[in-house]
């Protein structure tokens, strides 16, 4: 066989065997714990894309920080299609906690379909997210709780994609990945952050105290009443305070004048009293 022939041949063989086709993805949001390329490489090797060494990337040094129970956004930007879908897992203090890439079911090609957990049970958060049998013509965004009972410094939130109808890549298989290096820290109610306290002012109104307003905050914590705004420049007598032991007299504050007078009267009427029964003796 010549050499025209025997090339001939091979590219005849090539024409009629199947070409492997890639499913390409690169994670915009969080930012990748790696530097991506245009095609989303490094993403072959689990479980982040650890091929950085034959790729190229270099690690971002990004840390995202997020809070116990926050719902947050994941985007990614499929750039090569084939069909499938998504996985966000969560690994709180090593990647070895990542949980292990779903079984493949073969079908006409090696990566026929794979397992899903339509439950997700920690570490998978998501599953069978973005399920596509057509190409992207933009960016995809989809929303993920964090878990609210978790918080980590640096903690590792995997995102893979499973490729059907797809040969198998060396390495990874029927998947490719992505992680983003985030931090968890405690939400605001879990950090003890308490509001300002109020009063109850009564027919529902909820009055605050002024800070400081010590005659106020007693006044009302004893049942007293709460001076309208202003109410320091108030006459004192415009506060009832009952004073007196256990004997249940009670006097009523104010200048003392009518106690005064009364005592007055009855003065003149004792002497007036003994002067008549003088005459008379």
């Amino acid at each position: 066989m010549n050499q025209f022939v025997r090339t001939c041949a091979l590219v005849a063989v090539g024409v009629l065997l199947p070409i492997s086709a890639e499913a390409h993805f690169v994670l915009d949001a969080p930012p990748s714990w790696m530097t991506q390329d245009s095609q989303g490489f490094p993403e072959k090797l689990g479980p982040c894309g650890d091929e950085y060494d034959d790729d190229g990337g270099v690690p971002s040094g990004i840390v995202t920080a997020f809070q116990a129970g926050q719902t947050i956004t994941v985007t990614i930007d499929e750039v090569v299609f084939h069909p499938g879908h998504y996985r966000v897992a969560l690994a709180v203090n090593d990647r070895s906690e990542l949980p292990a890439e779903p079984a493949v079911t073969p079908g006409t090609l090696a990566c026929g379909s794979a397992a899903i957990e339509k439950t997700p049970v920690f570490p998978v958060l998501a599953d069978d997210v973005l399920d596509h049998t057509t190409a992207f013509t933009t960016p995809q965004s989809f929303q993920v709780t964090l878990p609210s009972d978790v918080s980590c410094t640096n903690c590792t939130l995997q995102i893979i994609e499973f490729m059907g109808e797809h040969a198998l890549n060396d390495p990874g298989g029927c998947f490719y990945h992505h992680c983003a290096n985030i931090s968890i820290g405690a939400s605001a109610a879990d950090a003890g952050v308490a509001p300002a306290p109020a009063i109850d002012g009564g027919s529902g109104a909820t009055v605050v105290p002024e800070a400081g307003n010590v005659e106020v905050e007693a006044d009302a914590a004893a049942g007293g009443t709460i001076p309208p705004s202003g109410g320091r420049g108030a006459s004192s007598s415009s506060v009832a305070r009952s004073t007196g032991g256990s004997s249940g007299c009670s006097t009523t504050t104010g200048d003392g004048s009518a106690l005064f007078g009364l005592m007055t009267v009855a003065g003149l009427s004792f002497f007036r009293g003994r002067r008549r029964r003088g005459l008379r003796g």
